[in-house]
């Protein structure tokens, strides 16, 4: 194996070295989002604009997306599953991911199931059972102030529903063999056999409507590209047990506010990423001083020769997900690559942006504890 084939790993447990997204979807296995499938996507929301993520490619890849809205097109309406992993503050490379599932659920007019998956990070996080307890509240915060439509959204709690998801999990796990969750993830004899068990309980959300409703349904995940190996799992065993492989839609990474290789974390220091409960200050001295610069080394060689919009952190920032209006977008990055604007300003907008987007989530954040039992699925 060549040097360039050693330096990137990929999965849900690990995400490290420079991330090459053409060689993940080749890998993979994957299909990159054409124009075919933006158009599909267009014609089944009718008269909207496409979401700014899939026009620039921030969703770029998936599976079985055609087949997905030939379904729809025939009345055969999906479900969305996504989720979150409660072992800490929810950070906003999370976020990008839950307001477009948002839009997802608002314009295909679909029910949503959100699993969080507190077993999981007990068995593989060095923390209590009561702590996980306290994050998988906390971060249910955040998911309802995304704005999920309560009437549509069901809450899935792993060892909350365990009665309800036991029983399917195990049917999963009876066709899961020991070498398979080793190959997909690079476990030994060593991992906890709750670890090894884990893939069975994520790929119940992914046919569990299909079982309470008792008929068929498609299902669309949305998630970042790492996760994508605990759902070729669930694509592999799904049929064997008589429903659809799950459809996906995947990003890129928000990267790291350090510029530095593999992706966004609440939980690593050196990433330095920006949380959902930032206050101004915090967001404004996070950018200030950690913001990786595409700037030059002195303001008369910037205005000279203009700054790097592919390594500039704060324009990839807005890039993502804080800059909607794709003309104010190409004025930006005009602007920065002349040399016309500066890293100091590109930074003051970007800081302005971002807490603006806070100030706005943390207002609904403050009042959806109460709201918490109408979003917990039902059993």
């Amino acid at each position: 194996m060549g040097e360039k084939e050693r330096d990137m790993t990929v999965n849900p447990y690990q995400v490290e070295g420079k991330v090459d997204y053409e060689r993940l979807v080749k890998e993979f296995g994957l299909e990159k989002i054409n124009e075919d499938i933006l158009k599909k996507i267009k014609k089944a929301i009718g008269k909207e604009e496409l979401h700014f993520m899939l026009r620039r490619g921030i969703f770029f890849a998936g599976r079985d997306l055609n087949w997905l809205l030939n379904e729809y097109e025939k009345g055969n309406k999906f479900f969305l599953y996504t989720g979150c992993g409660p072992s800490g503050p929810v950070h906003v490379g999370h976020l990008m991911v839950w307001y477009f599932t948002k839009w997802l659920q608002d314009k295909f007019d679909v029910e949503l199931y959100f699993q969080f998956t507190d077993d999981e990070k007990f068995l593989y996080k060095d923390l209590s059972y009561e702590e996980i307890q306290k994050w998988t509240e906390e971060n249910m915060l955040d998911v309802i102030a995304v704005g999920f439509n309560p009437k549509k959204t069901h809450f899935i709690i792993d060892t909350k529903h365990a009665g309800l998801m036991y029983p399917q999990a195990i049917k999963v796990a009876k066709k899961l063999t020991f070498s398979t969750i080793k190959a997909s993830f690079g476990f030994n004899e060593s991992n906890n056999v709750g670890s090894i068990f884990y893939t069975a309980m994520q790929a119940v959300p992914a046919f569990l409507p299909s079982v309470l409703k008792k008929k068929k349904m498609p299902c669309l995940i949305p998630h970042a590209i790492d996760q994508d190996p605990h759902f070729r799992i669930t694509r592999d065993i799904l049929p064997k047990l008589g429903y659809y492989k799950p459809a996906s839609i995947q990003c890129s990474f928000l990267p790291p506010l350090t510029g530095s290789e593999g992706k966004m974390s609440s939980s690593s220091e050196a990433s330095k990423g920006i949380l959902s409960t930032d206050s101004p200050n915090e967001v404004k001295n996070k950018i200030n001083r950690y913001a990786f610069s595409g700037g030059r080394d002195t303001i008369e060689e910037h205005k000279k020769l203009g700054g790097n919009t592919e390594i500039d952190v704060s324009f990839q920032y807005l890039k993502y997900f804080f800059e909607e209006d794709d003309k104010k977008l190409k004025e930006i990055e005009k602007d920065y690559k002349s040399g016309k604007l500066s890293t100091g300003e590109l930074k003051k907008y970007a800081i302005e942006k971002i807490s603006k987007f806070l100030e706005e989530h943390q207002k609904r954040r403050k009042n959806a504890k109460k709201l918490i039992p109408q979003y917990i699925l039902k059993t």
